[in-house]
């Protein structure tokens, strides 16, 4: 089992979130080799760390296995209109992206936000 661990849970972790169960979760992953990325991801958290000037925690994410991106229009197309139709809206592409890496790689989702629980009852989104 591999893990896709969404920016949103990156950055709770590192503002010490005050939720004792998440950070736990992370740790797990992390100990345990589990988690992985993306460039989408990366992309999203490291800009805000380079400004901080966090080179050590920049250069962790960058040693984590990337899964490739491989972006399919017409499935992101597919999965935006089942969204909408089921009333979830303002799912960003982005999000799209990653939901359909994990999709296309066979990983759980690892995030924070709600909208990808909303998303997984009606495409095959497993989370974590």
């Amino acid at each position: 089992m591999s893990v896709l661990v969404d920016s949103s849970v990156w950055i709770d972790y590192f503002r010490g979130s005050n939720n004792t169960d998440r950070p736990d979760k992370l740790d797990y992953l992390i100990d345990e080799g589990l988690l992985v990325t993306n460039d989408l991801i990366l992309a999203e958290l490291i800009p805000p760390l380079n400004i901080r000037n966090q080179r050590r925690i920049i250069s962790l994410l960058k040693t984590l296995t990337r899964i490739p991106v491989n972006i399919d229009w017409d499935h992101l197309i597919e999965m935006q209109t089942k969204c909408i139709r089921k009333g979830i809206n303002k799912v960003g592409i982005p999000d799209l992206i990653i939901a359909q890496n994990a999709i296309f790689n066979s990983l759980d989702l690892y995030s924070h936000d709600n909208h990808f629980k909303l998303m997984s009852n009606h495409i095959s989104l497993s989370l974590y």
